[in-house]
C-alpha cells in the first residue's frame, strides 16, 4: 500500500484528495500538512513538513505558493517524490522547483486534468498546421475566488501554441490600452472571473472566413484531484531526480 501525504489537507482540494485516497485500496494517508494545523481527519496533521518524521511514498500538494520552500526542503531531505498541483508560482519559485528537481523527483503541472493535457496536444497540432494564417486567442473562465490571472493552464496552452509556430510570439493580456491593429505575433489571453465556474478554457483559431474552436470544460474539481492522485501513485515508483509532468501519465496510458 502506498503512503501519501496531503499538503493543504484542510483546503477544499485537500478534502477532495482525501476522499479519493480514502476510497482507493492502494493508498493510505500517512499524514497531512496545513498551516492551520489539525482538523477533523483520521490521520495526523502537521503545520510544518519539518515536524513529520515518518515515511511516505509521495506528497500531494494543493496548498499555496507560500508553502513551497518547506515542501522542497522536506522532499530533498527525505528523498520523497513531490506532486505540485498548486498554481501561481513566481518565476523565482519556478527556478527553486527546477533546482530541487536535480535532487529529488518532482511532478508539476498547472492543470492535473488528463483531458486538458490531451487538449494541449490538439492545440500544438492545430497551431502547427494552421500557422501564420490564423490568429490565436485564449479565453479562460474561473470562479470568483481564484486570485491568479491568467490561469496557469491558459499559459500552458499559450506555450503549447507558441512552440508549434514558426515565428516569434508575444502574449497580450489586455487589449483596452492597445490602440493598433492586431499583430501577427500576438497570442491573446483573456481571463473571466465569476460565480462558481470550476474552469473553462477555450482556444480560438480565427482565420479568413472561418473560425476553429477547441474547448475544455471542468464540471467538478474532482478531475484535478484524481489526476494528482494518479500522478502521486506513479511518482511513488520514480527514483530518478527530475521534473516530471502529465506526459508521464499519458505515456503510461493512465
Amino acid at each position: 500500500m502506498l503512503k501519501m501525504i496531503i499538503s493543504g489537507c484542510n483546503g477544499h482540494m485537500g478534502r477532495v484528495v482525501e476522499s479519493l485516497c480514502a476510497a482507493d485500496p492502494q493508498v493510505e494517508i500517512a499524514a497531512g500538512f496545513d498551516v492551520l494545523g489539525s482538523g477533523e481527519h483520521d490521520y495526523p496533521v502537521f503545520s510544518s513538513p519539518a515536524q513529520f518524521t515518518g515515511h511516505a511514498d509521495a506528497v500531494i500538494d494543493f496548498s499555496s505558493p507560500a508553502a513551497l520552500s518547506g515542501l522542497l526542503d522536506f522532499a530533498q531531505a527525505t528523498k520523497t517524490p513531490l506532486v505540485l498541483a498548486t498554481t501561481g508560482y513566481t518565476p523565482e519559485q519556478l527556478a527553486q522547483i527546477g533546482a530541487a528537481a536535480q535532487n529529488v523527483p518532482i511532478f508539476r503541472s498547472a492543470n492535473m486534468s488528463l483531458g486538458i493535457n490531451v487538449l494541449l496536444a490538439l492545440v500544438k497540432k492545430a497551431a502547427g498546421v494552421l500557422g501564420d494564417s490564423y490568429d490565436i486567442e485564449i479565453v479562460e473562465r474561473h470562479h470568483n475566488r481564484k486570485v491568479d490571472a491568467p490561469s496557469g493552464t491558459a499559459l500552458m496552452i499559450a506555450d503549447a501554441a507558441a512552440q508549434a509556430l514558426d515565428r516569434e510570439t508575444e502574449y497580450v493580456y489586455d487589449r483596452h490600452s492597445v490602440r493598433k491593429a492586431r499583430d501577427k505575433r500576438e497570442i491573446g489571453i483573456s481571463a473571466v472571473r465569476g460565480g462558481t465556474i470550476v474552469g473553462e478554457h477555450e482556444i480560438i483559431f480565427a482565420g479568413h472566413d472561418e473560425v476553429i474552436e477547441i474547448k475544455h470544460t471542468a464540471l467538478s474539481r474532482e478531475i484535478f484531484a484524481q489526476g494528482a492522485v494518479q500522478a502521486a501513485k506513479a511518482m511513488a515508483h520514480v527514483t530518478a531526480p527530475g521534473l516530471y509532468d502529465m506526459s508521464l501519465l499519458m505515456e503510461a496510458g493512465q
